[in-house]
């Protein structure tokens, strides 16, 4: 057990830790010949298109030195906010961190939240600038941020790059010499940490763990204790690159069980593991269910293809625990489910996934947030989706989530940023500088503002270098009213949205001007009405396509024209009545993009 290594690698999104995992696996031999490629660990095409870690992927790597064999298990972990909640899971089964910090964008606010989650889970923390072959590096004033963050000594900081390869060998030194060898005792009941699971269609779930205490060996009789669910171990072993079998993992190492287990809730992430004959008294403490913070409903485009949506659903949810949804109607759009996200980014990817893995086409409504919904008794409802609000006359007071939230950025657009989170109803708390023109701005700001275009705003108006971190915080009074989209007189349930009093009548007016350039013209005019209880705030027209009858009448009597046209008149008043309006899907989306 006094050799075996656990660390993580926790960074920003896009400093360069599947290129530096990548180093990791060809310097110690663990990848070779024609496995060897960019982002080995990332095997979804999703992931390499886009080159972000979506899932968590352990694997194992054997190093000799000082003439010693260590066995060093590394866990690579996503870097966007969206996906915190896998990287706390990871950071619990390890006693290591590698800390990478980009030499040409310095420190940025998902470095900063990471390294509080490994801080807090007494991870030792090894520093790592990587990128330092780059032109634009900028290695003594970043080597300042991490000084000033970490409160270590300069020469801790290791100088390395992903692509080149230099300061590997450093890297793998020092994590033999600092990481601590994890503690546990063998002789001990078992208990295993679950941190991942994976689905795979021949053998069913696939949990990835880590031994805390005990021994799990092949055949042993399991429990798992959140789910009270017992199976058998027909399989055990540790992470290769491809799974490789052993006959028992022990004390302090990482490794996977397949157990037969065929559906998805059995297995939860951070659920212990222990045996039933001797059972540990207790579940290893510090996992909760995740909480989701953005809903949307998911609907098919073809109604018959209902119960494939809730097959692919389903296990899509056994590679993402992160994913909640229940079923729901919708008078526009039939039945489909009302799912649960991390975050817009998380959204898109499952859209991308059930489309690629699944051959699902879907159409995805307005994202919103949960309200804690107050009657006149004092009683208390969540709602999740704005046609599950009560009758406005019932309602006392609504509450909405408010999340914290720092932005890092460059003194330069301090300004543009103030103005765009105070346009998000935000409210400064403080601002601190970090290093010479770097500062950190703190705001509290509801989370559906953010929801649906603030990332991709700051992005813009920083030119990319803001960035941004959020937790959820508290929940606050606040107005809010549910703008319904009329199309002749009809509400469309699916395009409904709760929103702010003071935001009401420009969303509403712009919501109307955008469907107008999206619903394709008709026989007859269509009426396209934002609305608020029974007040109109914004109306547009969509013109009817019309034959010009009069075009055969040459001169003449000007009442032939007329009789004409108060006939055409007759048969568009009859069109009106039985005609019904299709919203195409692109006025969904176009929705989540009004800018």
């Amino acid at each position: 057990m006094k050799n075996i290594r656990n660390f993580c690698i926790i960074a920003h999104i896009d400093h360069g830790k599947s290129t530096l995992a990548d180093r990791l696996l060809e310097y110690t031999k663990t990848v070779e010949g024609k496995d060897l490629q960019a982002q080995v660990l990332d095997d979804m095409d999703l992931e390499r298109e886009r080159g972000i870690t979506i899932k968590s992927h352990a694997i194992q790597m054997k190093y000799h030195y000082k003439g010693e064999d260590y066995i060093l298990n590394l866990i690579d972990t996503p870097g966007h906010v969206d996906f915190s909640y896998e990287v706390s899971r990871s950071i619990a089964a390890c006693e290591g961190a590698l800390l990478i910090v980009d030499a040409a964008q310095g420190i940025q606010a998902q470095t900063i939240s990471n390294l509080y989650m490994a801080i807090e889970n007494d991870l030792e923390i090894i520093p790592v600038m990587n990128k330092i072959d780059l032109p634009s590096a900028m290695p003594d004033e970043v080597e300042d941020q991490i000084v000033e963050l970490l409160g270590c000594p300069r020469e801790d900081i290791l100088r390395a790059s992903g692509k080149t390869g230099e300061g590997v060998y450093e890297i793998l030194n020092s994590i033999v010499e600092k990481v601590p060898a994890p503690k546990g005792d063998p002789e001990a009941p078992l208990q295993c940490l679950i941190f991942d699971s994976v689905f795979n269609s021949f053998r069913g779930i696939i949990a990835y763990f880590k031994v805390v205490n005990g021994v799990i060996k092949k055949g042993d009789h399991v429990k798992f204790i959140a789910t009270g669910k017992e199976y058998d171990a027909d399989e055990v072993g540790v992470l290769k690159l491809t799974m490789s079998p052993r006959n028992e993992i022990r004390t302090g190492d990482v490794g996977y069980i397949i157990s037969g287990i065929k559906t998805s809730r059995e297995v939860r992430v951070g659920d212990t593991i222990t045996h039933v004959a001797r059972p540990a008294k207790d579940a290893i403490a510090g996992f909760e269910e995740v909480k989701p913070m953005v809903f949307a409903g998911v609907y098919p485009i073809d109604s018959e293809d209902f119960e494939n949506l809730r097959a692919s659903l389903e296990k899509l949810q056994l590679n993402d625990a992160s994913l909640t949804f229940q079923p729901e109607s919708s008078a526009a759009l039939g039945f489909g489910f009302r799912c649960g996200f991390l975050g817009l980014l998380h959204m898109e990817i499952v859209q991308e996934r059930l489309d690629r893995e699944f051959n699902m086409d879907v159409i995805t409504t307005v994202p919103n947030v949960s309200y804690k919904v107050y009657d006149k008794k004092g009683n208390c409802k969540e709602v999740h989706n704005p046609s599950g609000l009560p009758d406005p006359t019932l309602i006392d007071h609504i509450d909405e989530p408010y999340i914290r939230a720092s932005v890092i950025t460059n003194t330069s657009f301090i300004g543009p940023i103030m103005t765009l989170c105070l346009g998000k109803r935000g409210i400064l708390l403080k601002q601190e500088y970090i290093s010479g023109d770097r500062v950190e701005i703190h705001y509290d700001m509801p989370l559906g503002e953010i929801v649906i275009d603030f990332y991709d705003k700051l992005k813009s108006i920083s030119k990319g270098y803001a960035s941004f971190d959020y937790h959820i915080h508290d929940f606050r009074p606040s107005k809010l009213v549910k703008l319904d989209i009329l199309l002749n007189g009809e509400p469309v349930d699916a395009l409904s949205t709760l929103t702010h009093i003071d935001n009401s009548v420009t969303f509403g007016r712009r919501m109307c001007e955008k469907l107008k350039e999206l619903i394709p013209r008709q026989q007859f005019d269509i009426a396209i009405q934002a609305a608020i209880g029974a007040k109109i705030i914004a109306r547009e027209t969509v013109k009817a396509v019309r034959k010009d009858v009069t075009a055969k009448c040459y001169g003449g009597d000007i009442s032939r024209k007329r009789k004409l046209l108060e006939k055409q008149k007759e048969g568009k008043k009859r069109m009106k009545q039985i005609g019904t309006v299709e919203v195409p899907q692109k006025a969904f989306l176009a929705v989540l993009k009004l800018d």
